[in-house]
């Protein structure tokens, strides 16, 4: 099997083991291995009038990571009969421990949230950490609804930096027989609000988006001949990005957006990536630019 490994991170939570099913389905999909990763770190113990041996405290946490490790294995077998899969655990800071080990991989998954627990590998913490510094493409599993809609979706923001989003995007619904649905979203503050007494002329909203349009559809064609087979259809949407991909989220079986470089403001990169890994109905992942 020559096919990068998924990799998954598990705390034994419940939330976790639905990533992992996740990521079992995909490495099915994909015709890779899975290898499903745990990290632990000691609790805290300032405040606490008696203070635990720490020795016994770190043979449990480590008990408790194995018993995790062992039942995200079951779980993985029940979805995926005759996957190769493998267990490890990590040593070091959870969200830096399980950040290092995509790499190499071809996605790493994990829940939004999980129970932080007595192994303290809190989810929700580690996959935004993931998100925002892992070398491959971060895949953030959410509650939300089990239907099939045959459809990915991607968000470009950056016209002119969106080629790796685009691959992934494209070899996923490629991978799945769906369809991909792009969007390019603008708050109307980007188009610049003259000031109040001013003669400011209003901005040429229309004229604008007829022109991002015709640049995504240049950037789509470029991708169409490579997966013919991929249906595409795309949209220039005048709202707050991250709402419009949450929007998204909810007729999507995945939704791709991308991580390059960070631009300040509220509209920036971090703050819609942020927004969507928060409120997003189904999985999101997020592609590191190259």
């Amino acid at each position: 099997m020559t096919a990068k490994p998924v990799v998954a991170a598990t705390d034994g939570s419940e939330e976790s083991l639905r990533a992992v099913e996740w990521a079992a389905s995909e490495a099915v999909r994909r015709g890779a291995g899975l290898q499903i990763v745990s990290a632990v770190s000691l609790p805290p113990v300032i405040g606490l009038q008696v203070r635990p041996d720490r020795d016994v405290v770190a043979h449990l946490i480590r008990a408790e990571r194995d018993r995790a490790l062992a039942a995200a294995a079951t779980r993985a077998a029940e979805i995926a009969p005759g996957l190769l899969v493998g267990t490890e655990p990590l040593a070091g800071q959870p969200a830096h421990a399980v950040t290092s080990s995509g790499s190499g991989a071809s996605m790493l998954v994990l829940g939004s949230r999980g129970s932080g627990g007595f192994a303290s590998l809190v989810l929700g913490s580690v996959s935004r950490y993931a998100a925002a510094h892992a070398t491959c493409p971060v895949v953030v599993v959410r509650d939300g609804t089990a239907a099939v809609h045959r459809r990915v979706g991607i968000g470009i923001g950056d016209l002119d930096a969106c080629a790796d989003s685009l691959s992934f995007a494209f070899e996923e619904a490629a991978l799945r027989k769906a369809s991909l649905v792009a969007i390019h979203a603008r708050h109307m503050l980007q188009f610049g609000v003259p000031r109040a007494g001013t003669a400011s002329p209003v901005p040429d909203t229309d004229a604008a988006d007829a022109e991002d349009a015709a640049l995504l559809q240049g950037l789509l064609d470029k991708w169409r001949h490579e997966y013919p087979e991929v249906r595409v259809s795309q949209d220039i949407i005048r709202s707050h990005p991250g709402r419009a991909l949450v929007g998204l989220s909810a007729r999507a079986d995945l939704v791709v957006i991308g991580r390059h470089a960070k631009h300040p403001g509220p509209q920036g990169p971090g703050s819609v990536r942020h927004a969507v890994l928060s409120h997003a109905l189904g999985p999101v992942v997020v592609v590191p630019s190259s």
